[in-house]
């Protein structure tokens, strides 16, 4: 049987979905669990119970500092061995993604995981087109960011929910491999043309001040949000690679599409369900007391 994990969270539960679809039987495991799931909370090893899971598809449980997400994917994969499951997938962070604020945590549970004794794939997901579009704030005059005129090989989540459902559905097949899950890079600019408005770069002082001022984040949110900008804008998160097009044996979403989606639901005035300040949540990375925070793992 497969488990994925963060089952409420938004790449879980596409990834669910997407095994759903391909008839591929499998669990998902929450904190909250919804009916049908199986309760599973890193921060309770007495309830990491993976009896009769052969595969473990390990959505990373990001929302906190490194120690403690470590701690968490390291409680879970004890239990995996403790319960002889054959093979888990994490997922991971792209490879150019080394300069970003929460890339120690993902490495370390890469070496986790290569560790565990446990057949075992990297799925080193790129960053998501719906947080870029998220990321980007309306002004009167069109779009701001921090960004400038970098590129971000930005990849829409639902691809890469697939991507973790074609390797669950035939893990051999994917045995100590380690894939980089990367889109074609779009900018601001580009997101601020699809939807004919201006774009405007402020700097990377004022745009961490902006973090720090705002309740609304927790405290280590802004070094990861101010790593992300910094990293778009001098070039480190545009690099191309044909491994998820390979998985997935098909062209991949427009990513510009599903950011500029996301930016344009956020517009003032915009109708889109439920409220909306802000920013957009997305993964753990951002929150707004305006907006309800998805759960989060993936």
């Amino acid at each position: 049987m497969i488990m994925v994990t963060g089952a409420n969270g938004q790449l879980a539960s596409l990834t669910l979905q997407e095994l759903a679809v391909r008839k591929v039987p499998a669990l998902g495991g929450s904190r909250t669990p919804a009916y049908g799931q199986r309760h599973l909370d890193f921060d309770d090893p007495t309830t990491l119970d993976l009896t009769g899971v052969s595969t473990l598809v390990l959505v990373s449980a990001g929302y906190a500092e490194d120690d403690r997400v470590i701690a968490r994917h390291r409680a879970l994969l004890d239990a995996a061995v403790r319960d002889r499951v054959a093979h888990v997938i994490y997922t991971s962070l792209t490879g150019t993604g080394e300069h970003l604020g929460f890339a120690l945590a993902h490495r370390a549970t890469e070496n986790l995981v290569k560790a565990s004794g446990l057949g075992w794939t990297i799925l080193r997901n790129g960053l998501y087109a719906e947080l870029f579009g998220a990321l980007l704030t309306w002004t009167p005059d069109g779009l701001e960011s921090a960004f400038g005129d970098g590129a971000l090989s930005a990849v829409a989540r639902a691809d890469l929910a697939a991507a973790a459902a074609i390797v669950a559905g035939h893990p051999t097949a994917h045995v100590a491999k380690t894939y980089d899950l990367v889109g074609d890079p779009i900018t601001a600019g580009d997101v601020a043309g699809r939807l004919d408005v201006a774009h405007r770069t402020i700097g990377l002082s004022e745009y961490r001040a902006r973090l720090l001022a705002d309740d609304a984040l927790l405290p280590f949110q802004p070094p990861m949000l101010a790593s992300i900008a910094t990293s778009i804008r001098h070039g480190f998160l545009s690099t191309h690679s044909p491994d998820l097009v390979k998985l997935l044996d098909r062209p991949l979403t427009d990513a510009l599409a599903v950011a500029a989606d996301t930016a344009g639901a956020m517009r003032p005035g915009a109708r889109c369900p439920g409220p909306v300040g802000r920013a957009v949540p997305v993964d753990g990375l951002t929150r707004s007391k305006d907006v309800r925070r998805p759960s989060t793992a993936g």
